[in-house]
């Protein structure tokens, strides 16, 4: 692999890692050389995450550990304990995140709420305690999980739309403040990702269609599409890369 994205000997944190695109993006920057770090709430589904992948990669390239990322002082001891037993944390990915959908006159303000604590909310408390540390030693990467919501609007998920298109904000608030620094944040934003999350989306003919026709690239995305543009923000090729939101969506944020 190019030195300039090899991530040999580096520790990643990946919020809501146990599945999903969490759990892909792991891997990819395991398999980039990294340390991977995953982090959920559900203690068991996280150590069978820690365990599979550990299989491919051996116990020593993987750990796992479980706090609530909408809780500052569970963010704290988060990053607390990597940086204790795994070490020097480098790399920050914050994908945890929920759906909600019902529309906004039906829309509970404590649903609306648990929406943004868990999409928009957490990436500032895993973030800054991240920065804590990265900034005396003067380098970090902090990828932002965004979305084609971070653009684009549709009927019935507004929390989730406000949430993600904050985090793009949020992403150039933490470069203007941490740059300087050494930092570099960024942001990814998938668009329609076919994973076991969204199996349901793809068998519906109606909105699989619609996808197929919405996307100039005429099909859903892979969490494999994810891999090489996460290995990129993370690594020193990447260096002057700062307050980007990188969509990747097979054209659909470009067309009408």
């Amino acid at each position: 692999m190019s030195g300039l994205f090899d991530l040999t000997g580096r520790v990643a944190l990946v919020t809501g890692s146990s599945r999903g695109i969490g759990n892909a993006l792991a891997r990819a920057l395991a398999d980039a050389g990294a340390t991977v770090v995953l982090n959920g709430v559900n203690a068991e589904r996280l150590k069978a995450a820690e365990v599979a992948l550990a299989a491919d990669f051996g116990p020593g390239r993987v750990h796992s550990v479980a706090f609530d990322v909408t809780s500052d002082a569970e963010a704290a001891r988060g990053i607390a304990w990597v940086e204790e037993h795994v070490g020097p944390l480098q790399i920050l990915v914050n994908n945890a995140g929920i759906q909600h959908r019902v529309p906004m006159l039906e829309l509970d303000v404590a649903d609306w709420e648990r929406v943004i604590k868990t999409d928009l909310t957490s990436a500032f408390l895993v973030g800054r305690e991240a920065a804590r540390h990265m900034i005396p030693r003067g380098r970090g990467k902090i990828i932002n999980i965004c979305s084609v919501q971070t653009d684009l609007a549709r009927p019935t998920i507004a929390p989730y739309v406000a949430a993600k298109g904050g985090l793009r904000n949020l992403t150039r608030a933490m470069t203007a403040e941490w740059a300087a620094s050494g930092l570099q944040i960024n942001g990814i934003a998938p668009g329609y990702i076919h994973t076991e999350m969204t199996q349901n989306l793809v068998d519906d003919e109606q909105f699989n269609s619609w996808i197929l026709g919405r996307t100039p690239a005429a099909r859903w995305g892979t969490v494999q599409d994810l891999a090489g543009p996460a290995v990129w923000l993370a690594s020193d090729g990447s260096d002057f890369v700062n307050g980007q939101t990188i969509f990747i969506d097979g054209g659909m944020t470009v067309v009408v």
